[in-house]
């Protein structure tokens, strides 16, 4: 009578409704509530979103904060090449040795500047232009690495999650065969056949939870936090999956799309930069003009003596003063610039080169992931309204007719490995559908 009470409660325990979400209290050995050791990772009200995480990482991560002082420094290099060179000043004093003799000379010199100035600020303002564009990818590339990270998290919480629920319902068929061994309905062997997988699984555990925390670290650093703040994520990944693969993602025009990427963006600014550097050497050897104005105060004299208007004698002596004005031209006869406007067209060669390498790669990249994308969002589906579902659905069944005696312990160790091989496929085919979005999302430059 007492084995027959134990065995129906048991039942009733197994009866209930199991959940996968990673923050259902689950019943430890004993009956008495414990929550999911996956729980504390996912707070549905505090915990950081994905969207969040890429604005964090965009506003604070060191390496794009030090990718965007270029564009100040560009900034600063395009002031300079505004400003008109500086004009030239010389003094000179000449004296005669042991005479009376000087002369006393100041002069000015100005460069024109006349076809240089234009073509240097041309180049500053394109290098801008590709400060910006250079910045604008890393942070495309940032975000393609914090939802990869994030992702990572999502990937072993759910893992985690997992293998709580299964030790929870695992640990409740262990009490029932405990408990029917210990009346002598069951052989000791299938309890023991039950503690080792309970053993296995809470080993699996602890090495899940290293796994988590080790994600959750890369994660910190990966949006400009220290390895011990404190950190957990909003959403599940089957919840990420869910919202981002509901309906597929607008791709419009493959020309237009990849030509709005900030990387061909960046090659085709490269190109226009080195037209400016062309036009630059170009200029650089033409002739140049600068002008100059000089004053001299000359106070010469001779050893003799002459009358002065007065009728005395004075010494021949003359106190003069000379302005003096001119142009200077640079002729460029034998130096032209001829190699810096070669090497020059040569950079615009090799930065033709590489914008077409990085078109190819971008239409490469945007058929790839269009293909992905609508793959994962079937096999999600087949999962999501199958598998999943029937996988859950015999392993109640199972768990189900052993505890009502009907089966046996090998046919629940059996459910157990065949339900974890699907959720760890489940979750397989979630992370390729969160990566096949994270690439499409990369290939239209619009990573979110």
């Amino acid at each position: 009578m007492r084995s027959n009470l134990v065995s129906v409660m048991c039942a009733a325990i197994l009866l209930a409704p199991a959940r996968s979400d990673a923050q259902t209290p689950l019943l430890a050995p004993g009956a008495q509530v414990a929550p999911a050791i996956s729980a504390p990772y996912v707070d549905q009200a505090g915990g950081l979103s994905l969207e969040d995480a890429i604005a964090l990482a965009l506003k604070q991560e060191p390496s794009l904060r030090a990718a965007r002082s270029e564009i100040v420094a560009a900034t600063a290099r395009r002031q300079q090449a505004a400003l008109r060179a500086n004009p030239t000043a010389t003094a000179e004093r000449r004296q005669e040795p042991g005479g009376t003799d000087s002369q006393t000379s100041v002069g000015m010199q100005l460069p024109l500047d006349l076809f240089r100035r234009g073509a240097r600020i041309a180049v500053a303002e394109r290098e801008i232009d590709v400060s910006r564009l250079d910045v604008a990818d890393r942070g495309q590339r940032l975000a393609v690495d914090v939802r990869a990270r994030y992702g990572d998290v999502l990937v072993a919480v759910r893992e985690l999650a997992v293998l709580d629920e299964l030790l929870s319902a695992t640990r409740r068929q262990l009490d029932l065969v405990a408990a029917r061994a210990k009346e002598g309905a069951v052989p000791p062997l299938e309890r023991d056949l039950l503690d080792v997988d309970v053993r296995r699984l809470m080993a699996d555990q602890r090495l899940q939870v290293g796994r988590v925390d080790a994600a959750f670290v890369s994660l910190k650093r990966t949006v400009g936090l220290a390895p011990d703040a404190m950190l957990t994520v909003r959403e599940t990944l089957e919840a990420v999956v869910t919202r981002e693969t509901a309906s597929p993602m607008p791709v419009p025009h493959a020309e237009g799309a990849v030509r709005r990427r900030p990387d061909v963006l960046a090659a085709e600014a490269r190109i226009a930069a080195a037209d400016a550097r062309i036009k630059q050497s170009a200029s650089d050897g033409r002739f140049d003009v600068s002008v100059y104005g000089t004053y001299m105060r000359m106070d010469a004299g001779f050893p003799q003596s002459g009358f002065a208007l007065g009728g005395g004698l004075e010494r021949v002596r003359g106190l003069f003063n000379y302005v003096a004005g001119g142009a200077m031209v640079m002729i460029p006869l034998l130096n032209r610039n001829q190699g810096a406007v070669a090497a020059a067209q040569a950079e615009r060669v090799g930065a033709t080169a590489a914008r077409d390498a990085v078109v190819l790669q971008a239409q490469a990249d945007l058929a790839a992931a269009r293909i992905d994308d609508a793959s994962a969002r079937e096999a999600v589906a087949y999962y999501r309204d199958g598998a999943q579902r029937l996988a859950r659905q015999n392993l109640d069944v199972v768990s189900q007719t052993f505890a009502l005696g009907r089966g046996t312990v090998f046919d629940v160790l059996t459910e157990h490995r065949r339900y974890l091989d699907i959720e760890k496929s489940f979750t397989d085919t979630l992370r390729f559908a969160f990566e096949a979005r994270t690439r499409l999302q990369f290939a239209l430059g619009d990573v979110r």
